[in-house]
């Protein structure tokens, strides 16, 4: 920059100050992208005409207090969001998998809402057992570990996305009030914050133990590999997590694509192992159990 050439004004070194702070290779790395050289055209010699030295400290040393301040930040986030997983895996360690992820994944929204959105991914992308020779490693440990990420993450985007508070929820009566032919053409409408998963691990247990525990206790032992379905809704500002077998799963799963109650228990049926009269019978308590949870919002007729 031209000692001639007048300084930039405030909102110019505040984005560029934000640009080189939160650049995931570092502070030089920062000052010599794009980004930042298009806010200010500047050399890391040049530092000084910038920010300047104080008695003890370099122009970039002052710069690497809030840099470290800025990523300690979003790692104190990241535990927020998966404190199960940073029990399970010990703070060091789960840091040590966060700030890797931070360097893939560098956040870009204007809110650290959505700052995990792919931590899940990245553990999978990342799990030490994947090579070209074997790009789909059977491992259990590391697909337990991507399977509480997912689980931590989605409880806490039910929490803090839509919900069904203070809306009218379907009730059992408006269901018994639909004669057969009705009842089988209708379509019910979820509740807004349901969410359906699927897991390779039964996690929802080993969550609910290990959330519970003290900071000086030790986490339970992970569970045996083995399928699970598990349903999330958010009523009256809580989490509500609900789990399902494979022929609920589908049965909600074609609900909420928009069948017909009809046409999601036909797929239903596709994964039930139960004679026809226990089936339906099966069907009546699904129902009520879930329309007296809030699963559903209404009902619409054909």
């Amino acid at each position: 920059m031209d000692k001639k050439e007048s300084q930039p004004d405030l909102s110019t070194i505040q984005r560029w100050f934000q640009s080189v702070i939160s650049h995931p290779e570092g502070i030089q790395s920062g000052i010599e992208t794009d980004e930042a050289q298009t806010l200010i055209h500047l050399k890391k010699s040049e530092l000084e005409k910038i920010i300047r030295r104080s008695k003890n400290l370099s122009a970039e040393e002052r710069l690497a207090i809030y840099a470290n301040a800025y990523y300690a930040r979003l790692l104190e986030c990241l535990r927020e969001s998966f404190p199960v997983l940073t029990k399970t895996l010990s703070p060091n360690v789960f840091n040590d998998f966060a700030f890797d992820y931070l360097q893939s994944y560098p956040s870009k929204s204007y809110t650290l809402n959505r700052l995990g959105d792919h931590f899940g991914d990245f553990l999978d992308q990342t799990r030490p057992d994947r090579t070209p020779e074997n790009p789909n490693p059977q491992t259990d440990w590391p697909d337990f570990l991507i399977d509480l990420a997912r689980l931590e993450w989605n409880i806490e985007q039910v929490f803090d996305g839509p919900g069904a508070e203070n809306k009218p929820i379907l009730l059992t009566e408006d269901l018994q009030g639909l004669a057969p032919e009705e009842f089988a053409a209708a379509r019910l409408v979820p509740n807004r914050s349901l969410k359906l998963l699927e897991f390779k691990f039964p996690v929802n247990a080993y969550y609910t133990a290990a959330k519970g525990l003290k900071e000086t206790e030790e986490p339970p032992a992970p569970p045996n590999p083995g399928q699970q379905f598990l349903a999330l809704h958010r009523r009256d500002f809580i989490v509500r997590r609900t789990e399902l077998s494979a022929a609920q799963h589908a049965l909600l799963a074609s609900l909420q694509s928009g069948s017909t109650i009809t046409e999601a228990i036909m797929a239903a049926a596709g994964q039930s192992d139960l004679p026809d009269e226990q089936f339906q019978s099966a069907l009546r308590q699904w129902f009520g159990n879930w329309t007296a949870a809030g699963f559903f919002e209404g009902v619409t007729r054909k």
